[in-house]
């Protein structure tokens, strides 16, 4: 009798001992687990910002094609292929985004972006009108300001750049998006303005340098702005400011500043050389 109770006794310690292990592995393999979804979240954050944009798309399309249900991963998908400016196959991935159950107003807008990226300017109008109007983002009135200049609605452009400019710290480039609308328009002083604005958030900023050089030209100014500029920079804003005067009629300015451009340019400045010839018929 005492050897049946000493084996029973042993039998349930062993029993205990396999379920404290089994209940061991179990919290292990939960610990595990947590610790491989930190390391996927940040390996995903990474694959987004600091990865080669087609690395990126290839990470992404292997694990979507693992766990399809993740709107994380199919956003990020969508965002990667943005980033590596494969515009159609973008559209289709936010496309899909924006059907799924969980999908948000920012991933509507981010859709709408692509489809301008895409061209297709009617299709991203039609998802923004869906957009409701509390969404009330920068990025949601920069697309709004770029379709209402696309329709030539001046007064609605005007409204939503002003608003996008009052959302963000770093205007620069809608201030040049702008700018570039008034020059379209012939308000060519406001556009002057405008990038000279641009240009305080940003000095680096050249697209809105030329832009300002285009702008002073259309009122026959053709002398440099004085803003921070390279060598390089200077010689091909010459060149800007050049063409322009030619193209008013201001033959000789014209030939006077691109042969300035071609003599402040610190390497053979073809294209300018190209200009000069033409113009001198050679």
């Amino acid at each position: 009798m005492r050897q049946i109770t000493l084996v029973t006794m042993c039998l349930g310690a062993a029993m205990a001992l396999s379920a404290c292990e089994k209940a061991g592995e179990s919290e292990v393999d939960r610990a595990i687990q947590s610790v491989n979804v930190i390391d996927e979240s940040n390996l995903s954050d990474l694959m987004l910002t600091a990865a080669d944009a087609n690395e990126a798309v290839a990470y992404y399309k292997r694990t979507v094609a693992e766990h399809p249900e993740r709107i994380d991963l199919q956003r990020n998908l969508a965002k990667s292929l943005v980033r590596a400016k494969h515009n159609t196959e973008a559209t289709a991935a936010w496309a899909k985004v924006v059907a799924m159950p969980e999908a948000t107003n920012s991933d509507s807008v981010d859709y709408a972006d692509a489809l301008i990226r895409a061209g297709d300017w009617d299709k991203a109008e039609a998802t923004l009108d869906k957009v409701p109007p509390t969404h009330e983002t920068f990025k949601r009135y920069k697309l709004e300001a770029m379709v209402a200049d696309g329709n030539k609605e001046w007064k609605k452009a005007d409204s939503f750049y002003e608003i996008a400019v009052g959302l963000t710290t770093k205007p620069a480039t809608t201030l040049n998006n702008w700018g570039y609308s008034k020059l379209t328009r012939g308000d060519y002083r406001e556009a002057e303005r405008l990038f000279g604005e641009a240009l305080q958030y940003e000095p680096d900023l050249y697209t809105a340098k030329n832009n300002l050089v285009l702008a002073r030209g259309a009122q026959r100014n053709y002398q440099l702005p004085i803003v921070e500029m390279t060598q390089t920079e200077r010689a091909q804003l010459l060149h800007t400011a050049g063409l322009t005067a030619i193209k008013h009629g201001d033959t000789s300015i014209g030939r006077s500043l691109l042969q300035d451009a071609i003599d402040t340019h610190p390497q053979h400045f073809e294209a300018a050389v190209h200009s000069l010839n033409a113009l001198d018929g050679v």
